[in-house]
């Protein structure tokens, strides 16, 4: 299928061990995002989901993302540029506005916006709270999800928290909840920011999808033949997204 990004990018050389993380912005919403030229993977959960605390763990970093006692405290688009190859985006826990339609959920309608909407957002790691029975309103964010096409794997947080057994009682919960609207269940890790677990796993989809972007780039390139690799137009960039191992 057509790429989403300039054929430039086989140039680059993504490296999933974290060189650098560097604060780019804080989008109010999607027109304020910084240009469309490096993939993107963003972070989303409900309010006190150890979303701030997984991102400085990923990134080595442990002011990265702010962490705050005060649930919903990130309400803007944060935006961190990794190893000056691709982006690592903070999205506030959704919850804050109401979408009315069948398949909504309640969250900020800038982020909406931003998921359904941006070229180069390759994948969505949704954070679900391990230690919490399924949550209404976290089912209804994977339904609109996967209503609104949007790639995404789930992240099942603060597994240190709970008992094993509890853990997997609540993940299979959960897993049951949505299993009617997907045809093979969504790609799903478990994680702990406290302990360190899970890291590698996560870092290895970013890599994964990165490669893929690569691939696809350097494919583009030798179709090229002997002309020069144009720039790809905002309208070009901003084509359906790929099949990058999605879920439904």
């Amino acid at each position: 299928m057509p790429g989403r990004f300039d054929a430039t990018l086989s140039l680059t050389i993504f490296n999933v061990n974290i060189a650098s993380a560097i604060f780019d912005c804080s989008a109010p919403d999607l027109d304020s995002c910084p240009d469309e030229s490096l993939p993107e993977f963003a972070f989303i959960g409900r309010s006190n989901v150890g979303k701030s605390s997984l991102l400085n763990m990923l990134a080595g970093q442990e002011g990265l993302a702010r962490v705050s006692p005060t649930p919903g405290f990130t309400k803007l688009i944060n935006m961190f540029t990794i190893n000056k190859t691709w982006r690592l985006v903070d999205l506030p826990g959704y919850g804050y506005a109401h979408l009315a339609k069948k398949h909504s959920a309640k969250f900020n309608k800038a982020v909406a916006r931003y998921l359904k909407h941006r070229p180069n957002l390759c994948c969505v790691f949704a954070l679900i709270d391990s230690g919490l029975e399924p949550q209404a309103m976290d089912v209804e964010f994977i339904e609109w999800l996967a209503a609104n096409s949007v790639p995404f794997v789930l992240v099942f947080t603060k597994t240190d928290k709970i008992s094993v057994t509890d853990v997997q009682a609540n993940i299979a919960a959960f897993k049951e909840r949505i299993a009617a609207w997907f045809v093979q269940p969504p790609t799903s890790f478990t994680c702990s920011a406290e302990l360190g677990q899970g890291r590698q796993e996560l870092l290895g989809v970013i890599d994964e999808s990165l490669t893929a972007i690569q691939a696809e780039a350097d494919a583009a390139m030798q179709g090229a033949g002997p002309e020069p690799a144009r720039e790809m137009s905002a309208r070009e960039r901003h084509k359906k997204r790929p099949d990058l191992a999605r879920p439904w």
